[in-house]
């Protein structure tokens, strides 16, 4: 199997986050720790005020802020990356559509906080996932990282991690014993997909363009 921290070139990784920014830092920490070797190329936000761009500005990383009134907004966020020679996105609390085509296939991920394909969906997302898994009576839950492509959720998925849900849990604490889990399960995934996807002989992807 190839080994991803032999690779001559880390690969580049986008980060895009809607909100606190924990999940984007976790993954940005755990390159520079080599877990996997990657490296940081972008961090994208479509607002000043979320506080994932305040948390990573103060980790000093800069964030790109791509305003989603911004006509062809699409074709902005793909202009960014290939800026930035992205050869893979993660979406991190990344709550907007990511448009996936032919350019991006099978080089975006997706962390969601719950044991898919149940609990997901538009509109599921943070305590809303939490709340339904807690209505349900599952005794288990947990968290997925798969392949986005152009429905909501739906993507191949690449792992998951799974957390006992307690007797007396409110979706606070099922949210903090499922994000524990999502800070391993995140680096597992990209180094996954890395060895995967990248030769060693040539460990950059090919341009997205091609």
């Amino acid at each position: 199997m190839f080994d991803a921290n032999a690779a001559r070139t880390p690969p580049r990784v986008a980060l895009l986050l809607s909100g606190g920014g924990r999940s984007a830092l976790n993954l940005h920490r755990a390159f520079v720790e080599s877990r996997p070797r990657a490296t940081t190329a972008l961090i994208l936000a479509h607002n000043e005020s979320h506080a994932g761009v305040a948390l990573c500005r103060n980790a000093g990383l800069s964030v790109t802020i791509i305003p989603r009134a911004l006509p062809n907004l699409d074709d902005a966020i793909d202009r960014a990356l290939e800026a930035a020679e992205v050869e893979l996105v993660c979406l991190a609390g990344y709550l907007r559509k990511f448009r996936v085509g032919n350019r991006w296939h099978n080089r975006v991920l997706n962390m969601h906080p719950a044991l898919l394909p149940d609990f997901g969906g538009a509109g599921m997302f943070g305590l809303h996932v939490h709340a339904k898994v807690l209505e349900s009576g599952r005794t288990e839950s947990g968290c997925t990282v798969h392949l986005v492509d152009d429905e909501y959720d739906h993507g191949n998925i690449v792992l998951a991690h799974r957390v006992p849900v307690l007797d007396g849990d409110t979706q606070e604490s099922l949210a903090a014993r499922v994000f524990a889990q999502e800070c391993i399960a995140y680096p597992e995934a990209v180094t996954q997909w890395i060895e995967k996807n990248l030769q060693a002989k040539d460990p950059l992807c090919p341009s997205p363009s091609s």
